[in-house]
């Protein structure tokens, strides 16, 4: 597979108030498999919804797009959630955890979920991974923001994606605590060669990436690769 993710002239409008909204107009970029990109620009350039129509959550009024070979166009709400729960993972700027079950559980209950035999070993070596290995037992109330978002990193790595969307992952952070769980991020991924898609308003985070793309009013203003270091 050459492209782990194909956009082609991608389009999304919305009704407000009796007007047309034009979100996303004439988008198209590509990933290869095992790269990191970032989709960067400020508040309403159309980032999340872009990370949505890319990874199925929605779709588009025109254009294609392909995930893991896949054209999603061709596949019902059904086929696309099975899309996602085989092969794709995320990672929010709320954490999403579930504030019922402790770290440990959070991690664990999708691999019991898809049928992984071992899944609290695999749970509890992830959190070790993020310098949680003594937080398996404490519940999301009992946990910083920071804490919180590296058992959000555990839990996306558990089910080993072949891609990763991360929208917005240090937005709710610090400054000190975006930067290790952005460590933590770019390590694990590199050594789980996962494919890395990040939606971040921070230029800075943007061009750790292998490439980068910026939205402006909905349209790319533009791409360039990052030479890395």
């Amino acid at each position: 597979m050459s492209k782990i993710l194909n956009v082609e002239h991608l389009g999304k409008s919305y009704l407000s108030g009796g007007k047309t909204l034009t979100v996303l107009d004439d988008i198209s970029f590509s990933v290869a498999p095992g790269t990191t990109y970032a989709i960067v620009g400020p508040s309403g350039s159309g980032k999340t919804t872009l990370l949505g129509l890319c990874a199925g959550l929605d779709t588009p009024d025109s254009g294609l797009v392909e995930l893991c070979g896949e054209p999603l166009a061709q596949l019902d709400e059904d086929g696309r959630a099975l899309l996602r729960n085989k092969k794709v993972g995320f990672i929010f700027q709320n954490f999403q955890l579930l504030p019922t079950l402790s770290a440990l559980e959070n991690v664990s209950v999708p691999l019991e979920l898809r049928g992984v035999k071992g899944a609290n070993e695999a749970a509890r070596s992830l959190l070790e991974k993020v310098g949680l290995g003594d937080r398996t037992h404490h519940y999301p109330s009992q946990l910083s923001g920071g804490e919180q978002q590296r058992v959000a990193l555990a839990r996306a790595f558990a089910n080993r994606p072949d891609i990763l969307f991360a929208d917005e992952p240090t937005g709710n952070l610090d400054e000190e605590t975006g930067e290790r769980v952005v460590e933590l991020l770019f390590n694990l991924n590199k050594q789980a060669g996962t494919t890395l898609i990040i939606v971040t308003h921070d230029l800075s985070l943007a061009r750790r990436c292998d490439g980068l793309m910026q939205l402006k009013g909905g349209r790319i203003f533009k791409t360039e690769n990052t030479p890395q270091l």
